[in-house]
């Protein structure tokens, strides 16, 4: 999966003069500090060579390269795409490839996917990146596999939700029907009561009607006998000694 990050600057020794010496040295002193894995030394050469010829983009693959090495992600894809900008189609083909390679290393696989492509694209019998371009896809549907079956499980769990409040709906508008059904047989049930009372009332009411009218002329017959006898008692003189 990884593949060398140096790029020769052999050219530059042609078109520059003898002042450039010192940043050519610097170059090759970092790039053996790279394959040496001292990458913060390498870091450190790059970035003094780096004053002098700041856009260079065969310097910028070589500082993208130390920083992915050196776990600075961000950085190293600033400089990987900034080496784009060259006109050797295999300079760019490899600055796609690493570009990938730290997409990847990101776990981004959507956009590992699309730099190996690229690469591709410029070098179509790059081994190295049809690999990690198929490991990229395995990768991906394996990352995206979790995120559906979650999404999944949560509009299962919404829909069991909106069942048990459905139910719990029926539920209670059957409950409310059957108190209505109740209260509506007792309404019944009283009403049927009070008819059948009602007879019964009415018969008892005629018959303590009849009782309280013989009790009226039996007590008008004993009150005329008292006051018969009241007013004998009035016409007593007095007692007899």
């Amino acid at each position: 999966m990884r593949k060398t990050f140096i790029l020769a600057l052999a050219f530059l020794l042609l078109s520059q003069n003898v002042l450039a010496v010192d940043y050519i040295d610097l170059v090759k002193k970092g790039n053996e500090a790279l394959k040496a894995k001292d990458n913060k030394k390498a870091l450190e050469l790059y970035r003094q060579a780096e004053t002098e010829i700041p856009e260079s983009p065969e310097l910028n693959y070589n500082l993208g390269g130390a920083l992915h090495e050196e776990g600075n992600f961000e950085e190293a894809i600033e400089r990987f795409q900034r080496s784009l900008n060259t006109i050797d189609p295999k300079q760019e083909a490899s600055a796609h490839y690493n570009l990938g390679n730290t997409y990847f290393r990101m776990q981004d696989y959507q956009k590992a996917i699309a730099s190996y492509q690229e690469a591709l694209t410029l070098n179509p019998d790059d081994i190295d990146s049809k690999f990690n371009l198929e490991l990229s896809r395995k990768l991906l549907k394996e990352q995206i596999k979790p995120e559906q079956q979650n999404n999944q499980q949560q509009q299962q769990q919404e829909q069991n939700q909106q069942q048990d409040q459905k139910q719990d709906q029926q539920q209670q508008n059957q409950n409310q029907q059957e108190e209505q059904k109740e209260n509506q047989q007792d309404q019944k049930d009283q009403e049927q009561q009070q008819k059948s009372q009602q007879p019964n009332e009415q018969k008892m009411s005629k018959e303590d009607a009849e009782r309280i009218l013989n009790a009226l002329k039996d007590d008008e017959k004993d009150i005329q006998k008292k006051v018969q006898r009241q007013v004998k008692a009035g016409n007593y003189s007095g007692k007899d000694w």
